[in-house]
């Protein structure tokens, strides 16, 4: 079974997606999530130009030979650009085998270890009424767990919350419609928003106080600090949280300094997540052997593919640490399949990051994955379990569309 021919397929569908399809001689094709949110158009041009040559004619089932030929043999190694290609490789073929095998993906990766996966949902507001007001909509739509996002008094929007118009919220401050549940917005420039981290670390505790009075103590609930503390920050943070019992605070600290988690360890018992920015398990070394987090938020999309997220998550497990991959709509129907997978068949699952993608996505890919009773499902359909329609993919042009920037209220740029 050799490859015969791959092909990217941009389109935008709500959002920009860069999908991989890999086609076999004997007629199989496969699917693979090549999405870098913000940046697609790389992703894509990586693969036209430098990696679809590489494969007519390879063994398609030969998955860790040309995982191990595209990284090694590169030279240069890890990004988000380059993992991103290569997660998408490697996801094609799986479904490939997946298919030959006539079995869903996670049957090949030692079956199932569970009923289901369990999901949590964004809920957010502007200010606390209307954060209760969603947490009851994800509540009445099936989550069990929730992720707790709120605006913060005296700033204009802010990052995950869903009625922002900066954050791509129609006729709020920063005008323009919302880019399918996310705060990337169609425009030619990034929207700017503002920030104040002291503002933030007064009003949160408060946050998560009336959310427990109003919902009780048994709702996993959830927060993502989104990069935006230091070190020190981020303890006093934690440890203002933890009358409140969270499942996780997320992304406290920005990733790239992991000896930063020791000191926030030292102060917090919150459990800790933190990943998503991630793209290589030697990201992870330092947080795994010292065991300063608690879950992995890594994508399949971003970190290469199932076989690079299946050993991060062995290597993960051997430190008592859990899954909790990322899962919002930048990644695709694709890129969420092949995380369904993972999480059923792997032993130390944590909990499953899940945004419902738009209508106009879910006509462009095919899902046959399911959400009931909080739990998600990635189907026994073989393969991956998804199919790409290119009439409808052709219905939607790819279009610029940018992340926001973080400004401190002095003009500062920070993290985002």
């Amino acid at each position: 079974m050799r490859i015969a021919s791959a092909e990217t397929i941009t389109t935008s569908p709500g959002r920009n997606f860069v999908t991989l399809r890999i086609t076999t001689d004997d007629g199989l094709t496969g699917l693979g999530d090549a999405t870098l949110n913000g940046r697609e158009l790389a992703v894509a041009s990586y693969l036209s130009d430098h990696v679809i040559p590489l494969l007519t004619g390879r063994d398609a089932a030969r998955i860790e030979d040309t995982w191990q030929y595209l990284y090694r043999g590169a030279y240069w190694r890890r990004g988000p650009v380059t993992m991103a290609a290569i997660a998408a490789v490697d996801t094609a073929l799986w479904d490939i085998k997946a298919k030959a095998a006539g079995m869903p993906l996670y049957q090949l990766l030692g079956g199932a270890s569970r009923t289901g996966a369990l999901a949590y949902g964004h809920a957010s507001g502007r200010d606390i009424p209307e954060l209760l007001d969603s947490i009851r909509e994800h509540l009445a739509a099936g989550y069990r767990a929730i992720r707790v996002q709120t605006g913060v008094p005296g700033l204009g929007p802010v990052y995950g919350v869903a009625s922002s118009g900066g954050a791509g919220g129609a006729g709020g401050p920063g005008g323009g419609e919302r880019y399918d549940y996310e705060p990337a917005r169609r425009a030619a420039l990034p929207v700017e928003e503002t920030w104040d981290t002291r503002a933030y670390l007064r009003h949160l505790p408060g946050v998560f106080e009336a959310v427990r009075a109003e919902f009780g103590p048994e709702l996993p609930l959830l927060h993502d600090g989104h990069h935006r503390m230091t070190p020190i920050q981020a303890a006093k943070l934690g440890t203002s949280l933890e009358p409140y019992d969270l499942f996780w605070l997320e992304d406290a600290t920005p990733g790239e300094d992991q000896a930063a988690l020791r000191l926030i360890r030292q102060h917090t018992t919150t459990p800790l997540a933190i990943g998503e920015v991630f793209n290589s398990v030697h990201d992870y070394t330092t947080l795994l052997t010292e065991r300063l987090i608690d879950y992995v938020r890594s994508a399949v999309t971003h970190t290469g593919g199932v076989t690079a997220m299946k050993k991060l998550l062995d290597f993960a497990a051997v430190y008592g640490v859990k899954s909790g991959m990322h899962g919002p709509t930048d990644v695709s129907p694709v890129g969420m399949a092949a995380a369904l997978h993972l999480d059923l068949a792997i032993h130390n699952f944590g909990i499953q990051e899940y945004m419902r993608h738009s209508a106009e996505t879910l006509e462009v890919f095919r899902t046959s994955y399911t959400f009931a009773d909080g739990l998600l499902h990635p189907s026994d359909t073989p393969g991956l379990g998804v199919e790409l329609d290119d009439a409808a993919a052709a219905r939607f042009p790819y279009a610029p569309a940018y992340l926001p920037v973080n400004r401190l209220t002095d003009g500062t740029v920070h993290d985002w």
